[in-house]
């Protein structure tokens, strides 16, 4: 994972504690959560326990958290978003250029954009109908789902699952990586499952450094495969062997 380390969000409050922001745009708050109203800009929102709401059409250069979800509303635009325990949604046509989290899942809605990577730890990633992410999607515990929507860079994991439906596509590769000695997980044992469905693409190669289970409907365009052997499926999937 090249997920920034976020630990210097933790020492937040004592540089809150210090005074008031310095520009009238930023808001900044050891405890509570924090709101951007809608349609109005801001600077940055950085919040150590509480979580922050973007409200729709509202413009924010940066949006960090330590405890706490970044829910961004239809059509809110942010520079980054961050958080280490909570999730980050954006909604109907929200941007932004990149969203990071630790412990939390990442969704964004219906054309919603992310000008770079998304990036979790312990959490799911989801993209729904015409969604895009510019660069990657990774994450190491959690499922990545895109339903019509497209990863113009690579998709990557540890024990997710991973699931392209209606045509979604990822323009670089995929990439199963193998668990790293003495990391925990519940589902260290289990096989992640691959689905490449019907008129889904693949620009890149998939790489499994781990045992995995991979479906590939017969519509479907893909790169090289390492590691697994593709089944073709066509309506339902067979049950899990494990």
């Amino acid at each position: 994972m090249r997920i920034r380390k976020l630990t210097s969000l933790i020492s937040l409050s004592l540089v809150l504690a210090a005074g008031p922001a310095l520009a009238q745009q930023n808001i900044d708050k050891v405890f509570g959560g924090i709101t951007a109203e809608a349609g109005q800009e801001y600077g940055s929102l950085e919040s150590v326990n509480g979580g922050i709401t973007i409200r729709e059409g509202a413009t924010v250069r940066s949006a960090e958290t330590v405890n706490g979800g970044i829910t961004i509303d239809d059509k809110a635009r942010v520079g980054s978003a961050e958080a280490v325990n909570g999730g980050i949604s954006l909604g109907t046509e929200a941007t932004a250029r990149s969203v990071e989290t630790v412990n939390g899942g990442i969704k964004l809605d219906e054309r919603a954009q992310v000008e770079d990577d998304v990036e979790t730890v312990n959490g799911g990633i989801k993209l729904d109908e015409k969604a895009r992410v510019g660069g990657d999607a990774e994450t190491v515990n959690g499922a990545i789902s895109l339903i019509g929507a497209e990863v113009g860079g690579g998709i990557t994991t540890t024990n997710g699952d991973i699931t392209l439906a209606r045509g979604a596509a990822v323009r670089g590769g995929i990439l199963v990586e193998k668990p790293q000695s003495g990391w925990w997980s519940n589902d260290r044992n289990r096989k992640p499952r691959i689905v490449i469905g019907a008129n889904s693409v693949v620009g890149g190669p998939l790489v499994f450094e781990r045992e995995v289970e991979l479906f590939v409907h017969p519509t479907a365009k893909i790169g090289a495969v390492t590691g697994a052997t593709a089944q073709a499926f066509t309506d339902d999937l067979p049950p899990r062997e494990d």
